[in-house]
């Protein structure tokens, strides 16, 4: 990494700020001097423009439609590898040979059982309870299991854990809110089909995992596995700066993946496609109505806030959609709906002109429900595939020796000094 300086002038005086420039030539101002040499903080809402961290994990640009995780094309990786096999290399930063990979799976495989207490830990809750807040606080609450002191072991243990447990809490909630028995995991098999397995064996029946369909779902996890900053990895550091652990780092990301402008947006897409097949709608009819000022439609899925190109994962699960609903004969007229818009919006100039292309969640959502996967329980995948990115994260931002508090600045707009007035003058 170089450095180079660049000036900037307020009331008279200059203040030498180092230009940091990234390994993809990006560059940025370091401003962490900045106050302390002029009075000056910035101003960014929503922090679009503000770097908080310098990070190896993954790069992303969006002009061009590029996502790489430790510098591997994302195309690659959905194509060649294994959602496990992610897990390392984001946590590990290199791909792992044969024999880590192997030893890695057996771990997790082996750290799949909840504790027996938390069968009364979710008959406490409400079945109607949404599983995202149930899955946060179950997250939060295996750090009163597992209360060992921080070191580099109990760290590598507890990213053990997550990693193996999550899919065992996601099943769970779910068969806690449709009033099921839990099904315990599976340790002979995949990931992918263990969790599937849970999801919708029952002890009355025998329930045979789809390839298919497993396959589907190790690759979305992939595709989810890391986004850079957003805003709910940029919780996790926050959380995690405090030196709070890393269960209660992951459960607050899990909470603020649960904000509708975060995480919910493939069953948004979902819902707009249910929408148009329930009024016998045609996808031209919609596409005109979301270009129509006076009588709007909001088209889903389309666009993105770092992507203005094709969002690549989104190319990656459009294949995988339409193999998925192939092999499960399953005739999909939301699939159909989709690949419909997605034709016309790719040639409209009113799309064009507006960067507004596919993004992951548009496919997603409908993968999701060919598997059988409920509409509530979509943020809960994407969680899962995000559990190695914000470990990774987190991990990262302990180890970074610049390491410090998250404390952001504020610029004041309530009133001047005042004086209290007396409840009987009021």
């Amino acid at each position: 990494m170089t450095q180079e300086k660049t000036t900037i002038s307020f009331e008279g005086e200059e203040v030498e700020l180092p230009l940091v420039v990234g390994s993809e030539d990006e560059k940025g101002l370091d401003i962490s001097k900045l106050r302390s040499q002029s009075g000056l903080v910035t101003y960014d809402p929503g922090y679009a423009n503000t770097g908080a961290c310098q990070s190896s994990i993954t790069f992303i640009d969006g002009e061009e439609g590029i996502l790489r995780y430790r510098g591997y094309p994302i195309e690659e990786l959905a194509e060649k590898s294994s959602f496990l096999e992610i897990c390392w290399l984001l946590i590990y930063g290199e791909l792992p040979n044969a024999e880590a990979l192997s030893q890695f799976h057996e771990n997790v495989m082996q750290h799949t059982m909840l504790h027996e207490n938390f069968r009364s830990f979710f008959s406490s809750l409400p079945k109607d309870a949404h599983p995202m807040p149930v899955t946060a606080a179950t997250v939060g609450a295996l750090s009163t299991f597992y209360q060992e002191k921080e070191t580099e072991r109990s760290i590598q243990e507890t990213t053990t854990r997550l990693i193996a447990k999550f899919p065992t809490i996601a099943a769970w909630a779910y068969k806690h809110s449709i009033g099921q028995p839990f099904i315990y995991p599976s340790n002979e098999m995949d990931y992918s089909s263990n969790f599937l397995h849970m999801m919708f064996a029952t002890p009355c029946e025998d329930y045979e995992v789809n390839p298919a369909v497993s396959q589907a779902l190790d690759l979305l996890l992939i595709l989810h596995a890391d986004h850079e900053q957003n805003c709910s990895t940029s919780t996790v550091r926050l959380v995690g700066s405090s030196q709070a652990n890393l269960y209660a780092s992951i459960s607050a990301g899990i909470s603020a993946l649960w904000g509708r402008l975060h995480g919910g947006a493939n069953q948004k897409v979902i819902e707009m496609l249910d929408a148009i097949a329930k009024r016998g709608e045609t996808a031209q009819e919609f596409v005109a109505r979301a270009k129509n000022r006076d009588n709007p439609a909001r088209l889903m899925g389309f666009g993105h806030r770092v992507y203005k190109n094709y969002d690549p994962r989104a190319k990656v699960l459009k294949s995988a959609c339409t193999k998925v609903v192939k092999s499960l004969g399953l005739s999909s007229k939301q699939l159909e709906i989709a690949m419909e818009l997605e034709e016309i919006a790719l040639r409209d100039e009113f799309f064009i002109e507006r960067k507004l292309f596919p993004n992951v969640d548009f496919y997603s959502g409908v993968i999701y429900k060919a598997m059988g996967i409920p509409v509530n329980m979509f943020t809960v995948m994407f969680a899962m595939g995000r559990m190695p990115g914000w470990i990774s994260q987190w991990q990262e931002m302990r180890r970074d020796p610049s390491f410090r508090i998250g404390r952001p600045r504020q610029i004041y707009t309530g009133p001047t000094k005042r004086s209290y007035t007396p409840i009987e003058s009021r």
